[in-house]
C-alpha cells in the first residue's frame, strides 16, 4: 500500500502509543458469539481461555467488566430448533433459555479462580433515562468495589426495536462510558481493523493504530459478520467512535488469540488500537452518546461559529431548519446547513415550538409561543461538540 495513504500514516510509532496501556486500571471487554460459540454449542475451550485471561488481568489489579453475546446462540439448540430463529418471540425464548446456560458457564469458570461474577441485563432505555443511568452507574461501581466482575448483556427477552441497543458492540461502548473505563477491548473473529474487508479483498493490510476515525476509515469498514451474531465491522467502528470521542481508548483484536487481553495491556502489538480524542465528563458522554438523537437542527455558519469557537448557547436566530419529532430535554443533533453533524445537546423546546422559533430573535419568543421558558434552544451547559 502507498505509504502516503492517510491510513498508513496512522500506523506510525505504534509501540510508543501502546505504552500507556500498562497504566489502565479499568477495562470493558466485549466478546462476540463467533468467539465463544461453535455451531450449535458454546465453545468450552474458548470460554476457558477467555475466563483465564480475564482472571489473570483482574489478579493484576485491573477492574474488569465483561459484555458478552451468546445467549441466543446458547439457547436456540435447547429449544429443538435446527437453526437460529428469525421470529422475535422465538429469539426472545432462545435468549431466556440461553442466558441461564451462558451465565452458569461463566460463573463456574470464574469461581475456579476465586472470582465472583454478577449478571447485568440492560436495554437502551436504561441508558436514555438519566435517573436510571445514574442508578445503574451506582450499581456497577458497587459491584466493582466489592471485587465482582459484572457480566453484561442486552435483555433480549424483553427488548423490542423501540428499546434495543441493537448490538453488543454499541452496548459495550455505552458501558465503557457509563463506568468511565479507560479501555474497551472488542474481541472479534478478525485480527483487527483492515484497509479492506479481508474476507473479500486480496492482501488487505492490518491497521495497528488509528489516531482519528476519518472518512477513509469509515469507507474501509465492511458490512456483515458471521451468521451467529448481529455485529460487523461497522458496529465496531461505531463503538470506537463513541469511546474515543469520549476520551478513552478502544482495541480490536482476535478473540481466539491466547491471552490476548493480558498481552494487549503489556503493550504487545496485537490488533488495532483506536486512540482517544479530548476527554469529556460523564454527563456530557451521556448527552452525546448514550441516547439516540430524536431530531436535527440545521444552523447557519454564524451559529456554528458561536457554538464551536465562542462557547455560546444555541439561540433561535441561528436555526435554519428543524427535522424530527422531539420533546423538551430530548437529545438533538446540530448540523451545518450542508448536513455535517458537529454537536449534540438537550433541547429546551419541543419540535413544533422549535420550528416556530427558528430564525427568530430571543425577544420574540413570548409573542410567538405565548410563554418564554428559556432564551436558548440549547444551553451551552447541555451541549457537546463532536470531534
Amino acid at each position: 500500500m502507498n505509504s502516503s495513504s492517510p491510513i498508513a500514516r496512522e500506523q506510525c510509532n505504534p509501540d510508543e502509543q501502546r505504552a500507556c496501556l500498562s497504566d489502565v486500571k479499568r477495562i470493558v471487554v466485549k466478546v462476540g458469539s463467533s468467539t465463544i460459540s461453535e455451531g450449535a454449542h458454546l465453545n468450552e475451550a474458548a470460554l476457558d481461555g477467555l475466563v483465564h485471561d480475564l482472571a489473570l488481568v483482574k489478579q493484576e489489579g485491573v477492574e474488569v467488566i465483561l459484555v458478552t453475546s451468546g445467549a441466543i446462540a446458547a439457547g436456540w439448540p435447547q429449544l429443538g430448533l435446527k437453526q437460529r430463529p428469525n421470529i422475535l418471540p422465538h429469539l426472545q425464548a432462545a435468549a431466556a433459555v440461553g442466558q441461564i446456560r451462558l451465565m452458569a458457564a461463566y460463573e463456574e469458570r470464574f469461581s475456579n479462580y476465586g472470582q465472583r461474577a454478577a449478571s447485568v441485563l440492560l436495554t437502551r432505555d436504561d441508558f436514555s433515562n438519566r435517573e436510571r443511568y445514574t442508578r445503574m452507574n451506582d450499581t456497577m461501581r458497587a459491584l466493582l468495589h466489592f471485587g465482582v466482575i459484572p457480566i453484561v448483556n442486552e435483555n433480549d427477552t424483553v427488548a423490542v426495536d423501540e428499546i434495543r441497543v441493537g448490538d453488543n458492540d454499541t452496548l459495550s461502548a455505552y458501558v465503557t462510558n457509563l463506568v468511565q473505563a479507560q479501555l474497551l477491548v472488542i474481541l472479534s473473529d478478525q485480527a483487527g481493523f483492515y484497509t479492506a474487508d479481508p474476507r473479500h479483498s486480496p492482501n488487505p493490510e492490518l491497521i495497528h493504530t488509528v489516531t482519528s476515525i476519518s472518512e477513509e476509515i469509515w469507507k474501509a469498514a465492511g458490512q456483515a459478520g458471521t451468521t451467529g451474531g448481529t455485529g460487523g465491522m461497522v458496529t465496531k467502528l461505531r463503538a470506537a467512535d463513541i469511546v474515543t470521542g469520549s476520551g478513552e481508548m478502544m482495541a480490536l483484536a482476535h478473540g481466539r488469540e491466547p491471552l490476548v487481553i493480558t498481552r494487549l495491556l503489556k503493550g504487545e502489538l496485537l490488533g488495532t488500537l483506536f486512540l482517544p480524542q479530548s476527554r469529556i465528563s460523564g454527563r456530557k458522554r451521556w448527552i452525546a452518546y448514550s441516547r439516540p438523537p430524536k431530531g436535527k437542527l440545521f444552523v447557519d455558519n454564524g451559529a456554528r461559529a458561536a457554538l464551536v469557537q465562542g462557547g455560546k448557547s444555541l439561540l433561535p436566530a441561528g436555526i435554519r431548519r428543524v427535522e424530527g419529532d422531539f420533546d423538551y430535554s430530548d437529545t438533538v443533533s446540530c448540523l451545518t446547513e450542508n448536513g455535517a453533524e458537529f454537536a449534540r445537546g438537550l433541547v429546551n423546546y419541543n419540535a413544533v415550538e422549535t420550528a416556530k422559533l427558528a430564525g427568530k430573535h430571543t425577544k420574540d419568543i413570548e409573542n410567538i409561543l405565548g410563554y418564554r421558558d428559556y432564551d436558548e434552544i440549547i444551553h451551552r451547559d447541555n451541549l457537546v461538540l463532536l470531534d
